[in-house]
C-alpha cells in the first residue's frame, strides 16, 4: 500500500489538507508547532496511508517536534512526499522544498492559498515552477477541499522515482567533502540519500549528527566538516542557505509576478489593532470576557437548566419507577439513582457551557487570532523568563492541560520547555468549569462571567510569577529568540468549528463514561457504608472519616468541613469528579444541590474553594503527561507538590484578608 508523508511550513494548511485527503479530523490551529508528532491517516477510497509530520521551516531541527521529520526521512519507509506550499510566501516555503528534493524521494507539491497570493498582487506561473523543479505542482484550497481529488490522484499513482535527488552546485570544495564523507556513511545510508545526508550534516543538522554518533563515526565526520568550514571561511549553514536562496530567486524571477499596486491585506489592517503594544492585552481580556458572558449567562446556563431538569426530574423518576417495578433492591436503586445518575448527571448538566467554550476556543484558533495573542504577550512573557510562543501551550491548556503540555514540544530551548510544562497546569481547564458554574451561579449571579474570568487571569499571572522565580533559581537559562508565523485572518467554516468543538467535547464525555462513572460508584459506596454497616447516616460513613482527616487543615481556607475535604481527594483523578462527589455526599438531586451549597458556603469561602480547585494538584492524566514530557521523576514530583503548596498559601491569604472586610 502506498505511504505518503505530508510536509510543509507551519500555517500552510497542512493539517487541513490531511483531513481533506483522509476524511478524518485532526486538531487544526494557526500557530507554529500545532502538530507535535506524526499522525497517520488512511487516504480516501483506502488508496494508501498518509503521515502528517510537524510543520517546519527547515530540516535542521530546533525543537523536539521538528526532529521528528529528519528522523522520519532517515529511518522510515515511504513512497513519496506531499509538500504543501503557501503561494503567498512561496520564496520562504521553497527553502524546505529544495531540501526535500535533495532527499531523492518522489515529491508532489500542493500549492495552497493561491487566492491569498492574488489579493497580495502575486501571480504564479505554475507550469514554470513544475518545469524548473521537475515535479507535479497542483493548486489546492486546503480549507475547502478544492483540488484535493487531483492531489489524491497524483500521490496514489505509482510514483516516478527520480534517478537522484536535486543536485545544486555547492562548489568543488563541498563536492570533495561529500566524496570524503560517503565512504564513512555508505554502510547505513541508502545510495540516493547520501548526498542529501552529507549536505544536511555539513549544514549542522543535529538529528543527522545524532545518527552518526549512534554508528560511532561522528568524530571522523566532524573532522571533514571542520576542514570544509575552514576552507570556505564562513558558517556552513549560511553558505548552504545562500546557495539554495540563489536557486529559489532564479525560479521566482521566471515564475512569480508581483504587481506594484495592490490592496493592503486585511490581516495587516487588523493586526494594527489586535497586536498593538498597548491595546493588544485589553482587547484580549475583552474577548475572553465576552466569551465567558456568552458561555455562562446568555447560552450555557439556560441549556444547562434544561439538562438539569431532565437528570434531576424525569430520568431519576423514570429509573426509580422502573427499578421498583422489576423488584430491584433498595441498594441497587440507591446505587443507580443516588450514585450513578446523581454523580455522572451532576457533571453532564454542565456540558452546554463546556461545548460553548470549546466552540469559541476553536474559533480563536481557526481564525488566526490565537497566534496574535502570543505576539501580544511576548513582551510580558519575556520579562518573566519565557517568550510569546510559550503562551500558546497555556492557551491550549484552557481546553485541557494535557494537550497544552504536549504542545510545549514546539519550544526550542529545553529549560524554557520545562518551565512551560510546569506552569501549564495553572491554566483553568474545562474540567474545572462545572465547579465554577455551580458556585458562581449560586453566589455571583450577576457577575458570573467576571468571576470566572478572574480565575483564568489568576492562573496566567501565577504561572508567570512562578516562571520568574524558577527561571532565576532552579532553571536559569539564556535569553531565547521569539519567532512565530502570523497566518492571515480567516473566516472559519461552520463544519470545521463543529468538528473541532465535538472532538474536544468527546474527551469530556469519555471522562463521564470512565473516570466520573467509576469515581461516582466508589464515592457513593464510601458514603453509603461505614464502620457500623451499610446505609449509615451521612456523617458516619467512611467518606466522612476520610474527609474529616483533612478538614482541620482546610479550616483556615474557609471550607473546613469533611464534605469539602472529601470532594478534593477524588479531584486528583479528574476535576469533574468534584461536582459528582458533592451530589452524592449531600444526597440531593441536582436541582437542589445549589440550595444545599448555599447553606454550607459564603460568597468568600465559595470563591476560595474555586480558587483552590484552580491551583491544587494537577489531575492524574496531566501528571502522566508531565512525566512523559520531562522524563524526570524529580520534576514530576515537583509538579505535583508545588501547586498544592501554592494553592494553600494563596487561598489562605485571600480568605484571611477577605475576612477582614466581610
Amino acid at each position: 500500500m502506498t505511504t505518503v508523508c505530508l510536509l510543509g511550513n507551519p500555517n500552510t494548511g497542512k493539517t487541513s489538507l490531511f483531513n481533506a485527503l483522509t476524511g478524518s479530523y485532526e486538531t487544526i490551529g494557526n500557530w507554529s508547532g500545532v502538530t507535535v508528532e506524526k499522525k497517520l491517516g488512511t487516504l480516501r477510497q483506502k488508496s494508501g496511508k498518509i503521515v502528517d509530520l510537524p510543520g517546519i521551516y527547515d530540516l535542521s531541527p530546533l525543537s523536539q517536534d521538528e526532529s521528528v521529520v529528519t528522523r522520519f526521512l532517515l529511518e522510515e519507509k515511504f513512497d513519496s512526499i506531499l509538500n504543501i506550499v503557501d503561494a503567498s510566501q512561496i520564496e520562504r516555503n521553497l527553502q524546505l522544498t529544495v531540501q526535500l528534493l535533495e532527499h531523492g524521494s518522489p515529491v508532489v507539491m500542493g500549492l495552497n492559498m493561491v487566492d491569498v497570493a492574488a489579493n497580495r498582487g502575486i501571480r504564479i506561473q505554475i507550469p514554470a515552477i513544475a518545469r524548473r523543479l521537475r515535479i507535479p505542482v497542483l493548486p489546492v484550497v486546503a480549507r475547502t477541499g478544492k483540488g484535493t481529488d487531483e492531489i489524491l490522484a497524483a500521490i496514489t499513482e505509482v510514483p516516478q522515482a527520480p534517478a537522484h535527488g536535486l543536485i545544486l552546485p555547492y562548489g568543488t570544495q563541498v563536492d570533495q567533502a561529500i566524496a570524503a564523507l560517503i565512504p564513512i556513511i555508505e554502510a547505513f545510508v541508502h545510495t540516493k540519500q547520501r548526498r542529501w545526508f552529507c549536505v544536511q550534516f555539513f549544514s549542522g543538522n543535529e538529528a543527522i549528527q545524532a545518527f552518526l554518533e549512534r554508528f560511532g563515526v561522528l568524530e571522523r565526520a566532524l573532522m571533514i566538516r571542520d576542514r570544509l568550514a575552514s576552507e570556505l571561511e564562513q558558517p556552513l549553514a549560511s553558505y548552504f542557505y545562500q546557495i539554495r536562496e540563489t536557486f529559489i530567486e532564479d525560479i521566482c524571477l521566471e515564475s512569480v509576478e508581483r504587481t506594484k499596486e495592490h490592496n493592503i491585506p486585511l490581516s495587516d489592517k487588523l493586526d494594527r489593532v489586535f497586536t498593538h503594544p498597548w491595546l493588544g492585552v485589553p482587547l484580549f481580556l475583552m474577548v475572553m470576557y465576552l466569551i465567558f458572558q456568552i458561555t455562562f449567562t446568555w447560552i450555557g446556563v439556560p441549556l444547562s437548566d434544561v439538562l438539569d431538569g431532565f437528570f434531576s426530574g424525569g430520568l431519576s423518576d423514570w429509573v426509580t419507577s422502573g427499578l421498583t417495578f422489576i423488584g430491584a433492591s433498595r441498594f441497587i436503586i440507591d446505587l443507580i439513582v443516588n450514585g450513578i445518575i446523581a454523580g455522572v448527571g451532576g457533571v453532564l448538566v454542565f456540558i452546554p457551557q463546556i461545548l460553548v467554550l470549546f466552540f469559541f476556543i476553536s474559533l480563536l484558533e481557526d481564525s488566526g487570532y490565537m497566534a496574535r495573542i502570543a505576539v501580544v504577550m511576548d513582551r510580558v512573557m519575556e520579562f518573566f523568563g519565557l517568550n510569546g510562543k510559550a503562551f500558546i501551550p497555556m492557551i491550549i491548556g484552557f481546553g485541557c492541560n494535557v494537550p497544552g503540555i504536549m504542545a510545549a514540544r514546539s519550544i526550542e530551548e529545553s529549560k524554557e520547555r520545562i518551565l512551560t510544562i510546569l506552569v501549564t497546569p495553572f491554566m483553568s481547564c474545562s474540567a474545572r468549569l462545572p465547579v465554577y458554574a455551580l458556585f458562581a451561579g449560586v453566589f455571583f449571579v450577576e457577575d458570573q462571567a467576571l468571576v470566572v474570568l478572574s480565575f483564568y487571569v489568576i492562573g496566567i499571572i501565577l504561572a508567570l510569577l512562578v516562571t520568574k522565580i524558577l527561571s532565576t533559581t532552579l532553571l536559569k537559562k539564556e535569553n531565547s529568540v521569539f519567532v512565530i508565523e502570523l497566518p492571515p485572518y480567516r473566516a472559519p467554516s461552520f463544519r470545521t468549528l463543529w468538528r473541532s468543538t465535538w472532538e474536544k467535547g468527546k474527551g469530556f464525555l469519555r471522562k463521564a463514561g470512565t473516570f466520573i462513572f467509576a469515581g461516582s460508584v466508589i464515592i457513593w459506596l464510601l458514603n453509603y457504608t461505614g464502620p457500623t454497616g451499610i446505609d449509615v447516616p451521612m456523617g458516619e460513613s467512611f467518606l466522612a472519616m476520610i474527609g474529616g482527616l483533612i478538614a482541620p487543615i482546610l479550616a483556615p481556607l474557609g471550607f473546613g468541613t469533611w464534605q469539602a475535604g472529601a470532594t478534593l481527594i477524588p479531584g486528583f483523578l479528574a476535576k469533574e469528579v468534584v461536582i459528582s462527589t458533592m451530589s452524592i455526599i449531600y444526597s440531593v438531586k441536582e436541582s437542589t444541590l445549589a440550595a444545599v451549597v448555599s447553606s454550607h458556603y459564603t460568597p468568600l469561602s465559595a470563591y476560595c474553594f474555586m480558587l483552590f480547585i484552580l491551583l491544587y494538584i494537577p489531575c492524574l492524566a496531566t501528571v502522566a503527561a508531565i512525566r512523559k514530557e520531562v522524563v524526570s521523576f524529580k520534576w514530576t514530583a515537583f509538579a505535583v507538590v508545588y501547586p498544592l503548596v501554592t494553592a494553600y498559601v494563596i487561598t489562605l491569604l485571600v480568605y484571611q484578608i477577605g475576612s477582614l472586610f466581610s
